[in-house]
């Protein structure tokens, strides 16, 4: 003759904990899922930007994501799917995580400013090799990352000039972030800058790609980063034209400017250095072995 009990309490607790465990997802289960949806989506890299989403999101280091916890918390944060289908849509990684690095230093982004790239370290790294702790312009700032690193590593007393509010805001943010103490103006290159100001450098990532070009770009470029940071008319030299004519006013003697430029413009930007009355024009590549930086040195002024 069978018998039968009730279940105790005890027995109701292994119930719940088994249906649970049923209903736990893991980490690991949370990544493949995520990177299956980027590669879907066209995401370059989409394994490593499927853990940087998940390693921002929940907060988690690798040591953890492999050892420590295996699960994620019971309620899986909205933010994730959201996060998620962001990139999907193909917006910048760093829009969504809110923060780059730029010279290995922390920088924020957001929509409205252009995204710091590592090509651009190539200007930077160049005029901290040449000078330090001297008076320095930074024209077309965005988010600051070129002014703002030089007067953070090399000492420089920086001044940052950007037309669009929404980007100064950003590099504004990201001054009291580094602790550094830039001057910032809103204005068209030079127009907001203090009357009868003079710099030992001058440096700049104006647009440069030809407008005819940028609805070819990669979807996050083309549909996310401000188009006033990527424009350079038809040509993709109408910003040398007014650096190199208008920089010479604002230039202390033998004072110095670098300017990043596209792939294929080295020799009309080393040209238009010369006409302007630029001496010792050189030219720099980046690490890619592109054209990159331009720099000129103006004696006569």
């Amino acid at each position: 003759m069978s018998s039968s009990r009730k279940s105790g309490p005890k027995d109701m607790d292994g119930a719940s904990e088994a249906q649970a465990s049923q209903t736990e997802i893991s980490y690991e289960a949370l990544f493949g899922e995520a990177k299956r949806q980027l590669l879907q989506a066209g995401v370059p890299d989409a394994s490593l930007e499927a853990w940087y989403l998940l390693s921002d999101t929940f907060e988690i280091g690798r040591a953890e994501y492999l050892w420590k916890r295996k699960s994620c918390p019971p309620q899986i944060p909205q933010r994730w799917q959201e996060r998620l289908q962001r990139r999907c849509r193909r917006e910048p990684l760093m829009y969504i995580l809110g923060t780059t690095e730029f010279m290995g230093l922390p920088f924020r982004v957001r929509p409205g400013v252009l995204i710091p790239r590592q090509d651009t370290e190539t200007l930077a790294e160049w005029v901290l090799a040449d000078e330090t702790g001297r008076q320095l312009l930074d024209l077309c700032t965005g988010s600051g990352c070129i002014g703002l690193s030089l007067a953070r590593l090399g000492g420089f007393e920086a001044t940052l000039s950007d037309l669009s509010e929404e980007a100064l805001a950003v590099a504004q943010e990201n001054n009291r972030l580094l602790g550094t103490q830039a001057r910032l103006y809103a204005g068209d290159l030079f127009d907001a800058l203090p009357k009868g100001a003079r710099y030992d450098v001058i440096v700049a990532n104006p647009p440069y790609i030809e407008s005819s070009v940028i609805e070819t770009l990669q979807e996050e470029v083309r549909d996310y980063e401000p188009r006033m940071a990527l424009d350079g008319r038809a040509d993709g030299l109408h910003f040398y034209r007014r650096l190199t004519e208008e920089a010479p006013a604002w230039l202390k003697p033998g004072g110095r400017m670098y300017v990043e430029i596209g792939y294929n413009q080295g020799p009309a930007v080393e040209r238009l250095f010369a006409e302007a009355g630029f001496s010792e024009v050189e030219l720099r590549r980046d690490l890619a072995g592109n054209d990159r930086v331009v720099r000129g040195v103006y004696r006569n002024v």
